[in-house]
């Protein structure tokens, strides 16, 4: 099962650029996450100081009981086993097969024998659908296909927690769709707990059980998909929409006066988003624990939810599987 990471005033900056600051959040064990924000926000960055390659400046970020920002490196790196990393473009070694790709971490961390490490191997192929594939090299394979490996070789460790940067980048929408599918498929069969850092909304709007968003060095939200989805604090639903008037510029944020302007001239329509049914285990998968769990967890926080995600969240449980008490 997965495990519960928490991140409490984390502050990032590279000189005098802060990229975020104090951002405190909790991904809920066994339940999949995603993490939003326009280009150049510092998700990437974010996940990196998760896993403690970057050293934020101030904050922790507790995993059961080790700080990967502060811990000692030793702690820090028998911590970071418990991670399993699918990188933005796959970032598989050319000059491997596909099974060598996905072997090498087992290879490098642990000290299985190599009838062990092909069992393995074969089955986290065969759980991703890359059965047939072990001899073909990563430039002989499709953008798909390269997403997939890098999710084998991200699970081959057992890994408690699992960070995708991007997986959707450079598919077409019809890869995304099924590697959507896959991403909940995985969390059904290992019940780890999953960040999706994405900007892609058709992801956000149908994986998660959390959807968080970085926005002007801060988390400005961070709760049910639902409760963002229907949000209409400015920024989160100007981004949902892909709307040129609201606080996101091309660069950077707009100052006051633009903004002021910009309502002046023709005020935002105000808009609702229709919120699909969140993707549900393929048939012959175990159910997904992640899902009761956080059930369990909104309907503790049910009451205090603005009324449209309340009624988001009945529509979701009346075309799902009726989870939960209300």
């Amino acid at each position: 099962m997965g495990i519960e990471v928490v991140v409490e005033g984390l502050t990032k900056a590279f000189g005098p650029q802060v990229i975020w600051r104090d951002v405190t959040l909790t991904l809920p064990a066994g339940e999949v996450s995603v993490l939003l924000g326009p280009s150049g926000t510092g998700k990437t960055v974010f996940l990196k100081s998760l896993i403690g390659l970057l050293k934020p400046e101030e904050g922790r970020v507790l995993i059961d009981g080790v700080d990967m920002v502060n811990d000692p490196d030793r702690r820090v790196y028998e911590a970071r086993k418990r991670f399993g990393l699918m990188f933005q473009d796959g970032a598989l070694f050319g000059s491997l097969t596909l099974y060598d790709n996905i072997a090498f971490p087992l290879r490098e961390h642990t000290r299985k024998k190599e009838a062990e490490i092909r069992r393995i191997v074969l089955e986290r192929m065969e759980m991703v659908g890359l059965t047939g594939a072990e001899r073909k090299l990563p430039g002989q394979l499709s953008g798909g296909m390269r997403k997939r490996a890098g999710l084998a070789r991200a699970l081959v460790l057992d890994p408690e927690i699992i960070l995708c940067d991007e997986p959707d980048s450079g598919l077409d929408p019809v890869r995304t769709a099924h590697l959507s599918q896959l991403l909940i498929d995985v969390n059904a069969r290992i019940d780890a707990t999953m960040l999706i850092v994405t900007h892609n909304i058709e992801i956000a709007s149908t994986v998660p059980d959390n959807i968080g968003m970085l926005y002007r060095r801060d988390v400005i939200a961070f709760g049910p998909r639902e409760a963002l989805l229907t949000s209409d604090e400015p920024a989160v639903a100007q981004f949902l929409h892909g709307d040129v008037r609201g606080p996101i510029g091309m660069s950077e944020e707009k100052d006051a006066a633009l903004l002021a302007a910009e309502a002046a001239a023709r005020p935002p329509a105000r808009r609702t988003i229709a919120i699909p049914p969140q993707l549900r285990p393929t048939p012959g998968s175990p159910p997904r624990q992640g899902e009761f769990r956080h059930a369990l967890r909104v309907d503790e926080m049910f009451p205090r939810l603005s009324p449209q995600a309340q009624r988001a969240i009945l529509a979701n449980r009346q075309e799902g599987t009726g989870h939960g008490a209300h």
